[in-house]
């Protein structure tokens, strides 16, 4: 889609959209930034709602989601982007990890960059294969994550 386009689309001028996003890269890099702050943003409220186990798994499934955004601006351009998400996207899965551990549900071992690099995966699959074995999959790594019996 073109700026002029999207410009339009928000009942904007293509001239105050051009002053906050020159490029289409600028445009997707602020669409990304504002995906990873919801997905941080999810983790407390899930652990408010949910036991621990049950809010890890809850915040995976929209990791899934994210990962659909994340690869397609990721094609479209990488720098600025990384130092954004992987400090904060790691807080909010130590976050989710620390309050499992603390109710015992999480094994001690597992960490946020752990996860991180397991979760990777999911901006590498197309659509239809994240539809396909996205939620088995992150199951299957919950289920890893839980602390064995004592």
């Amino acid at each position: 889609m073109k700026l002029n386009a999207v410009a339009k689309a928000c009942g904007i001028g293509q001239g105050t959209l051009y002053r906050h996003f020159p490029t289409r890269e600028d445009l997707l890099a602020e669409v990304y930034r504002q995906e990873v702050d919801e997905l941080v943003a999810a983790a407390p409220r899930l652990l408010a709602r949910h036991q621990p186990v049950g809010a890890l798994a809850a915040w995976f499934d929209r990791v899934a989601a994210y990962a659909r955004v994340k690869r397609d601006v990721f094609a479209a351009t990488w720098r600025g982007l990384a130092a954004h998400s992987l400090g904060p996207i790691g807080e909010a899965v130590e976050l989710l990890l620390a309050a499992g551990r603390a109710a015992g549900a999480i094994r001690p071992d597992a960490d946020a960059r752990d996860v991180i690099v397991l979760i990777s995966w999911l901006s590498r699959l197309d659509d239809a294969e994240l539809d396909a074995r996205g939620s088995r999959l992150l199951a299957i790594l919950v289920d890893g994550l839980r602390a064995g019996p004592a």
